[in-house]
């Protein structure tokens, strides 16, 4: 019996450190995407520096993501077959998430090019001041009668 409860504390300890380890990982993980972050606030939108770190960060993200699924949802220790039951369906799901928003980009931005009468825009569209549109009725009923 004594043997058994010294293999169960020896797996604690070691499920303890894999805790700890996966913990100290994403930490990490997480620090160098927050100092990437700030990092490229004053580059110019355009440049290349800046989409190079979005990049960066995207691959940060992924690994994270790996972690989380591998660890948290305990797949770290399954067999490939169920583990790919969960993430090919979960990558298929990614990629039409992709897929939808760069089609419903395009389709705004044919939009804009050939129909520009349904153009989208950021102008904000002046209020007409309370009342105003009762005196152009009443001038019209005027007119009627």
């Amino acid at each position: 019996m004594e043997d058994l409860r010294i293999l169960d504390d020896a797996h604690a300890v070691a499920a303890r450190k894999e805790v700890y380890r996966v913990t100290i990982i994403l930490s990490v993980l997480t620090i160098i995407e927050l100092a990437l972050g700030y990092s490229m606030v004053n580059m110019s939108e355009q440049s290349f520096s800046r989409h190079l770190i979005k990049g960066i960060i995207l691959i940060l993200m992924l690994a994270k993501a790996f972690y989380i699924v591998a660890y948290f949802m305990h797949l770290k220790h399954e067999i490939r077959n169920l583990i790919m039951t969960i993430v090919l369906p979960l990558g298929l799901f990614i990629w039409f998430i992709i897929a939808f928003l760069a089609d419903g980009n395009s389709f705004r931005e044919l939009r804009n090019k050939y129909a520009p009468y349904d153009q989208e825009s950021n102008i904000p569209v002046q209020q007409k001041v309370h009342g105003e549109h009762e005196k152009g009725t009443i001038e019209l009923k005027k007119a009627v009668e």
